[in-house]
């Protein structure tokens, strides 16, 4: 039996390498931690996140929703972790972090078909199936080497990940729990502030100093993760128009719905750690205490990680790669992750576990066996998301969230006030059948 190499074990990779090996098809996994650390990683474990623990929203009227569920049905490593080390987050699915990776490393090491490799990968290999999953932060000597694979077709954003506090340091008297529009119960830690709160905030963010990051000026920001003293120099009330929206909340002491209201999210099982929701910051560490200490509950907070910034990059993919995530002008060598043009955890995930299906594929041909199927296409979100960064048409890649503009059209009409939600409702159902009917066929073969 043909045997793949995956290099990187994050959430793709990670994906990759159980969907090939479900397949009965050995890999060899390669992942350059404990040995090698990247700036953002911290742990050991495979599929660490290093931003948010938040994998977004979680009902299939919404995109990223309905991506979770046909990752689901489709058998995701994922998935089964996620839910197993979820932790309440109102209308989003969070998890615990440590948990959730702890759970896939101890399956991945287990499965009999996978060899971990832990050693940096500084060469592509030249023979033989390969996916690389190294993720936005690629080592130097391999991100070298893509780039003159690649013809130095590629290109940057910078990412960041928003700062964790304990719980005990958040000042309950001045805080409250509560979810916005009473949705999910209270899951959130509320920090209200009144107008004259917010603009002393709101000024110290656009003055504070800032940690010095190479050609950050030069390059683009990911609008989803984008720095909050970034976003607070676009104009003073654009923060109350994004993290700091209080719609939806009510402040108990008053009755009334503050000015502005950050919120904090549960991080971990115990309830023990709450990040601050969208406040990535490349503010530098005694200014992030200083400035986030104005916000009331937050005055002796405690930061149990501090926020931080690095440089995600990203290949060309609309004249690089096809829909199976493999490259045009070599057979057999696949990508996944980030660096191919996805945006997100779950997109991530499902980039690997397309690269992974059809690399497994690719080796069961190569042994005589050819599995014959319809692609799931853009009716669903994993395969819109596949046609997305493949599309030769597209001149200019933007890195993109799932999302249902990027999804087949449904041409049914409806009725009432919430036609919105009875449209997506209806794509869900139509994406969720077709990959019922994708499953069923690829799981014939599957162990």
């Amino acid at each position: 039996m043909n045997k793949v190499t995956v290099i990187g074990a994050g959430l793709a990779g990670s994906e990759a390498a159980n969907v090939i090996a479900s397949f009965g098809v050995p890999v060899d996994l390669y992942e350059m931690k404990p040995a090698k650390m990247s700036p953002a990683h911290h742990s050991e474990g495979f599929a660490e996140l290093v931003c948010s623990n938040s994998l977004r929203a979680a009902n299939i009227e919404n995109a990223v929703g309905l991506l979770k569920e046909e990752l689901r049905r489709l058998g995701s490593l994922i998935m089964e972790a996620a839910d197993s080390s979820a932790v309440p987050a109102g209308g989003a699915l969070a998890v615990d972090r440590d948990e959730f990776s702890s759970y896939i490393t101890e399956k991945i090491r287990s499965n009999p078909l996978i060899n971990v490799i832990s050693e940096e990968v500084t060469k592509i290999p030249e023979e033989g199936i390969t996916v690389i999953a190294t993720g936005p932060l690629t080592s130097d000597a391999l991100y070298d080497a893509i780039m003159e694979l690649t013809d130095k077709n590629d290109l940057h954003f910078f990412d960041a990940a928003a700062p964790i506090v304990s719980l005990e340091s958040i000042d309950m008297t001045k805080a409250f729990k509560q979810s916005r529009y009473g949705k999910g119960g209270d899951d959130y830690i509320n920090c209200p502030m009144n107008k004259e709160e917010y603009l002393r905030v709101y000024n110290a963010l656009i003055t504070a100093e800032r940690a010095e990051v190479k050609d950050f000026d030069k390059e683009t920001v990911f609008e989803g993760c984008m720095p909050i003293e970034t976003m607070a120099s676009r104009g003073e009330d654009t923060m109350r128009y994004g993290p700091l929206k209080p719609v939806g909340l009510t402040d108990p002491r008053t009755g009334e719905e503050p000015y502005a209201c950050l919120q904090l999210r549960q991080d971990d099982r115990e309830g023990t750690m709450y990040n601050l929701v969208g406040f990535q910051t490349r503010l530098k560490w005694p200014e992030q205490k200083r400035v986030f200490g104005m916000i009331p509950g937050l005055e002796n907070a405690e930061y149990l990680r501090y926020g931080v910034m690095h440089r995600n990059t990203y290949l060309n993919s609309p004249r690089l790669l096809t829909n199976h995530y493999e490259m045009r002008s070599r057979k057999g060598l696949f990508f996944a992750g980030q660096m191919t043009g996805v945006e997100g955890y779950i997109e991530s995930t499902a980039s690997g576990f397309l690269a992974g299906l059809y690399a497994a594929l690719e080796a069961l041909e190569e042994d005589g066996r050819t599995i014959e199927f319809e692609e799931p296409g853009s009716d669903t979100v994993i395969g819109s998301m596949a046609n997305y960064i493949s599309d030769p048409s597209i001149k200019e890649l933007v890195p993109m969230n799932a999302n249902f503009g990027l999804v087949t059209p449904y041409s049914g009409k409806f009725k009432g006030k919430d036609k919105k939600k009875q449209k997506n409702h209806a794509i869900a159902e139509r994406a969720l059948a077709k990959i019922d009917g994708f499953a069923t066929i690829i799981n014939t073969v599957r162990r």
